[in-house]
């Protein structure tokens, strides 16, 4: 996630080296892309994007999520039922607990269909 924030930082302050319509172009896009990922709010400036910290990037990713939501009761619980397939977003089966989770995304978080967990959520 270091990585992923650095390339974000990196390209933000080259923006600012190219001519001011490039660099306006280059601003809006990642910023549009952020917000799309929920990292950032509507109303962020381009000076938000320098203000980012590795732990904005890391409560976007499903076991994160997934444990906020209430679906396990661990973050390492919530890592487990990601990996061992019981978990889709908008559904498609994410595997991942890295995936970043959009923010359009957020509120199709559910348990896969066939999943035993699906029943036992029902249940409760």
């Amino acid at each position: 996630m270091r990585t992923i924030l650095g390339n974000w930082r990196d390209l933000a302050r080259k923006s600012r080296s190219l001519p001011q319509e490039r660099a306006n172009e280059v601003q809006q896009t990642l910023i549009k892309k952020l917000v799309t990922l929920g990292v950032l709010g509507q109303e962020a400036g381009f000076d938000d994007v320098l203000l980012l910290t590795v732990e904005d990037i890391l409560k976007r990713r499903l076991q994160t999520m997934v444990f906020e939501k209430g679906f396990a009761k661990t973050i390492y619980q919530a890592r487990q039922f990601v990996v061992h397939g019981h978990i889709q977003v908008g559904g498609k089966k994410i595997d991942a607990p890295s995936y970043i989770v959009k923010r359009a995304e957020e509120e199709m978080i559910n348990y896969v269909a066939k999943s035993p967990l699906s029943a036992v959520k029902e249940n409760t």
